[in-house]
């Protein structure tokens, strides 16, 4: 059985302090950017099913991840084009949303 055979997908999360992004968001009290997390999303999608992203259906933002933090994103098969995401570190669920695959 190969990866993509899996209902679901689970990667590790890591930006490191020193990502470009940091420098202009935000000064002083860095968050990993949402566009980030979501093409971490993607890529992993592309990777586990060999599938690019026509949409993102739905994303809540419930938490931020800071510089240098670990956290898990999992994707769920969730009917034929659709796949629910999620980023959690540690027990918190940070991101939660929907992927339309093309």
């Amino acid at each position: 059985m190969t990866e993509s055979d899996h209902a679901s997908c689970v990667r590790p999360l890591r930006f490191a302090g020193a990502h470009p992004s940091f420098a202009g968001h935000f000064p002083g009290r860095p968050i990993v950017a949402g566009v980030l997390l979501l093409e971490a999303a993607a890529e992993a999608l592309r990777a586990w099913r060999g599938l690019t992203v026509r949409q993102v259906v739905d994303a809540k933002f419930v938490a931020p991840l800071l510089p240098d933090e670990d956290a898990e994103l999992e994707l769920v098969a969730a009917g034929d084009s659709r796949f629910r995401f999620t980023v959690r570190r540690g027990g918190d669920m940070l991101l939660r949303g929907t992927l339309e695959a093309a």
